[in-house]
């Protein structure tokens, strides 16, 4: 049993879709400002009225890592997430198409990316003015 893994919840009643999450997670694991590059996507729905942040659930049964044939996604021994190790990817895309919230993408070295809660400490939640991304340490019972 794994206790107090982190995630990010999001929350999107609260979310105001000001994008500065996205600004913040680009220029941290992409090197600039362009909201497309971030590791989290913002999907508006009901004519932009509600904006639901999708983010990485660090999955417990992680298809990304599982379909991995490189075996470049291992789960990480502090914080028990999924991570890509760039030097063993082969950028097959396997990941990518196996992500069920299409979370994982191409990274400027041309590798796989994906959310790694920037070691624990994730700028987006950092950054939201209003609250709307918490980390949250949630206990697994499945391992």
């Amino acid at each position: 049993m794994k206790l107090n893994t982190p995630r990010i919840r999001a929350n999107f009643d609260l979310c105001t879709g000001c994008d500065i999450c996205r600004l913040e997670c680009s220029l941290h694991k992409q090197g600039g400002y362009n909201p497309r590059r971030a590791l989290l996507r913002l999907e508006s729905k009901n004519q932009g009225l509600t904006v639901f942040p999708v983010v990485c659930h660090q999955c417990d049964n992680a298809y990304c890592l599982q379909v991995c044939p490189h075996g470049a996604i291992e789960r990480d021994s502090t914080l028990g997430i999924p991570l890509i190790d760039k030097n063993k990817c082969r950028n097959c895309g396997l990941c990518i198409s196996y992500c069920p919230l299409q979370v994982i993408t191409t990274g400027n070295e041309g590798q796989a990316i994906k959310c790694d809660l920037c070691g624990g400490e994730p700028r987006c939640v950092e950054a939201c003015p209003v609250g709307a991304l918490t980390l949250v340490q949630e206990v697994n019972l499945n391992e």
